[in-house]
């Protein structure tokens, strides 16, 4: 069986590099491992031994178990009409500009893409792990909501009262209680712009019944998911990682990236070498605070959630090869066995 680890959290807390990092520890464990990003930066594809990401995973050359694929988020969204729609439909959906704004604005867009593209990986074989760096909108949290958001899209009542509670068997008829609001729509949009629409709409309808059984189906996989959620101590990060618990999720571990050394805090003999001295002695002083205050937000965090916490260290500048993100982990204790992953 395929285990999906997820890495979550918020915008800038390094759950993307935090993420390859465990790809790595997992492939050189001896398991096929896919690590699947939202993150386009270059730096990741060049730090994993790779020239580019794409959607489809692309072995790493350096290390034969380890392969890595970047979401492309309109191929994805096509995929899914393919998938759940009828040939013909989902190339009209494919070609509808607003499918395309659908998949573009719709709030939960990415992560359901993100994970109906996990799904994909799971369910294939190949794979003996999946490594999910999460989409990052509302704190990471929106990736687990997104299923039953996309249902709703599709099988909503709006989009119902629109088309009814059943697919007419000739196109263009309109369920009987919603004329009065398209003949309003009629006059306010015209009628091309009304029939496109209107064919839009069936057309989305259609993909209801494959959505809702995929749906199910990564709900499953969440349910088996090793969830791992990464922030640093600052308190807007902490924040978004404390609703993962208010929201019932709750993760095996949890990661503080980018912790200063607790050996700032240690106390030193003040310089006595007038200005410039006072200046570094302020300037320490600063640091030790910073790093107590760490210490106490790590606390505190730990205390009010019971969930195994691990450190990384801050670093100067980020991985740039194997090396350095295999160097991540290290002296973390976030080892396979940390993560819930059995031997291989």
């Amino acid at each position: 069986m395929t285990q999906a680890v997820l890495v979550t959290g918020g915008g800038g807390v390094g759950k993307t590099t935090i993420a390859a990092a465990i790809g790595i520890a997992a492939a050189e464990s001896g398991r096929r491992t896919l690590v699947l990003t939202v993150d386009p930066a270059k730096r990741l594809a060049t730090a994993l031994g790779l020239a580019e990401l794409g959607n489809h995973p692309e072995p790493n050359p350096d290390l034969e178990l380890l392969s890595a694929a970047m979401l492309d988020s309109a191929a994805s969204w096509d995929a899914i009409a393919y998938r759940h729609a009828p040939p013909e439909v989902a190339d009209r959906l494919v070609t509808n500009p607003l499918f395309e704004a659908v998949a573009s604005r719709f709030p939960s867009g990415q992560a359901y893409a993100a994970a109906e593209e996990m799904a994909v990986h799971l369910e294939s074989g190949e794979w003996d792990v999946v490594v999910v760096d999460t989409p990052p909108a509302s704190g990471g949290i929106e990736f687990f909501s997104a299923p039953a958001r996309m249902q709703e899209l599709v099988g909503g009542r709006l989009l119902r009262w629109l088309t009814g509670a059943r697919l007419p068997g000739r196109r263009g008829l309109f369920n009987l209680a919603a004329r009065p609001a398209l003949r309003l729509a009629d006059a306010l949009l015209g009628g091309p712009l009304l029939e496109q629409v209107a064919e839009f709409l069936f057309d989305l309808r259609t993909t209801y019944d494959g959505i809702t059984a995929k749906a199910a189906a990564i709900e499953a996989h969440f349910a088996a998911a090793i969830d791992v959620v990464v922030t640093t101590a600052d308190p807007g990060p902490v924040r978004e990682a404390l609703r993962f618990h208010a929201a019932g999720i709750e993760p095996e571990v949890v990661v503080f990236n980018r912790a200063l050394p607790t050996s700032w805090a240690e106390p030193v003999e003040p310089l006595d070498n007038g200005r410039a001295g006072a200046r570094l002695n302020h300037n320490l002083d600063r640091w030790a605070s910073e790093v107590r205050r760490q210490q106490d937000a790590r606390a505190d965090f730990g205390g009010r959630v019971g969930t195994p916490v691990h450190t990384i260290p801050w670093l100067a500048d980020p991985p740039v090869n194997l090396d350095g993100l295999r160097a991540l982990l290290e002296g973390s204790g976030l080892s396979m066995a940390a993560l819930g992953l059995a031997d291989a």
